[in-house]
């Protein structure tokens, strides 16, 4: 297990979060934040870092994820000012008053369950915790989406970019950076062949096209599904590894769902680049609003530590 890599993730995945919901509102072109050129302030998560956290939370203090208890702790940090859907509020809010997760969720629309971008959106740190053990990611990962996602593309969602997070993590611990090629393909080998992976097939096609080219043909999150976020995620990723603000800059000039796609591909390009280290812009970070208080902003004590010793220290708060 690898808490270092999962707090970088989770580091990414705050700030893409922050920027893709601040930015419409900051009056900057694309072209300054692609270079770094964005004024100071508080930029605020949204509900993909608050549940972000919550899955990070149970790995920290548990290594894994027990969906009765994570389901009551999603339910329990729900705060509506975050921008959660309608639907996640209801389904949440049901589990809060005591109805049985499985029930709640296999019930949400119409009993097809949702297949929406939500439980892709937090994943992303869970997959770098778990970096060296595929199928620990995949089993997680459908632990952790099914608390609220009960369709499969939804699940498949989560998968994929924890599938995507744990390849960008191995990359770091290897120093070798996947081809993009690559990389789509450690996804695809464990997804099976529903309308997620095929949208994710069809952007390994497009690597070495236009960004343009690959958010009119995959979708950026408008209809905040995940056959419509995860493939055109999974593109910008290929494409960005080695660069996060290139990779956000990207999701953001490619409009949609841009706080949820730039939380996405953030997590995953974090894993890879490193966080607080130098792989995200210290502006930006510095001006991502706190993590929750009952998150501790904690680093890991370094090199050849273990992660047992890393965990240790986080909960005692001497890291």
């Amino acid at each position: 297990m690898h808490v270092d890599l999962m707090l970088d993730a989770l580091d990414g995945l705050s700030v893409g979060d922050a920027v893709g919901a601040e930015f419409p509102i900051l009056r900057r072109s694309v072209a300054e934040l692609r270079g770094g050129e964005l004024p100071p302030g508080r930029w605020e998560w949204t509900d993909d870092t608050e549940m972000a956290c919550t899955v990070v939370g149970e790995l920290l203090e548990f290594g894994e994820i027990d969906q009765d208890r994570i389901a009551v702790r999603f339910a329990e940090r729900c705060d509506q000012r975050r921008d959660y859907g309608f639907m996640t509020v209801d389904t949440l809010g049901r589990i809060g008053r005591g109805m049985p997760w499985r029930q709640v969720t296999a019930a949400a629309f119409g009993g097809d369950g949702s297949c929406g971008n939500g439980a892709a959106m937090r994943v992303a740190p869970l997959g770098a915790f778990y970096a060296e053990d595929v199928e620990r990611v995949v089993a997680e990962a459908v632990r952790s989406a099914q608390v609220t996602h009960a369709h499969r593309e939804g699940v498949a969602g989560a998968v994929a970019v924890a599938l995507a997070a744990a390849t960008a993590a191995r990359g770091r611990l290897t120093g070798k950076r996947p081809a993009p090629g690559e990389f789509i393909d450690s996804v695809l080998d464990r997804l099976g062949n529903g309308e997620t992976a095929q949208g994710i097939r069809r952007a390994r096609g497009l690597l070495g096209g236009s960004a343009e080219q690959a958010a009119a043909e995959l979708g950026t999150g408008i209809r905040v599904t995940a056959q419509d976020t995860v493939p055109f995620a999974m593109w910008v990723a290929a494409t960005h590894l080695d660069d996060y603000r290139a990779a956000v800059a990207t999701c953001v000039g490619a409009g949609g769902d841009t706080d949820t796609t730039s939380a996405i591909v953030g997590g995953i390009v974090a894993a890879h680049t490193g966080g607080r280290a130098g792989g995200l812009p210290a502006a930006w970070l510095a001006a991502r609003e706190p993590l929750p208080g009952w998150l501790p902003p904690v680093r890991s004590a370094g090199p050849g530590k273990s992660a047992t010793g890393r965990l240790r220290r986080w909960l005692s708060g001497k890291s």
